[in-house]
């Protein structure tokens, strides 16, 4: 059966719900996501929407699996690995299994992108105290990340 979810303002998608980030937490700012394709009757990835508000950003994290970020709109920067990248609506960003990775957006734009991820996936892991030491050896990382 096909479906198709209409496009609307605001960088909404009709009978998709906005939901939060994650449920709770000091350690985002400003964040939220649709699911618009959750894999179940196809090909076992999801396709998400995030939305960084102006100033926000997202957990510092890493998985096991694989992201594909392709950005929509707005401006800002993401660590990803080892690099600090600033992304522009239409930049793809690949992230590799096991990569810390965090998104800001600039302080006067939003960032929105869609991320394509396994549906089937492991869990967020977010750094031990040994982690930050070993990322904030950079000192553009150190600048860069919020905790």
């Amino acid at each position: 059966m096909s479906r198709h979810r209409r496009f609307r303002d605001g960088f909404r998608w009709e009978n998709v719900d906005l939901l939060e980030y994650k449920p709770q937490g000091t350690h985002f700012r400003a964040v939220m996501r649709q699911v618009l394709f959750d894999g179940a009757r196809g090909p076992g990835a999801e396709l998400r929407y995030f939305e960084i508000a102006p100033g926000g950003h997202s957990t510092l994290e890493r998985h096991r699996h694989a992201h594909a970020v392709l950005v929509l709109r707005g401006r800002g920067r993401a660590l990803a690995g080892s690099r600090i990248t600033t992304l522009e609506p239409f930049d793809l960003l690949e992230i590799g299994p096991g990569e810390w990775h965090q998104f800001r957006a600039d302080d006067d734009a939003c960032l929105g992108f869609l991320c394509l991820v396994d549906r089937e996936r492991d869990r967020p892991r977010r750094p031990d105290k040994d982690d930050l030491v070993r990322l904030r050896a950079d000192p553009a990382i150190a600048d860069f990340i919020r905790v």
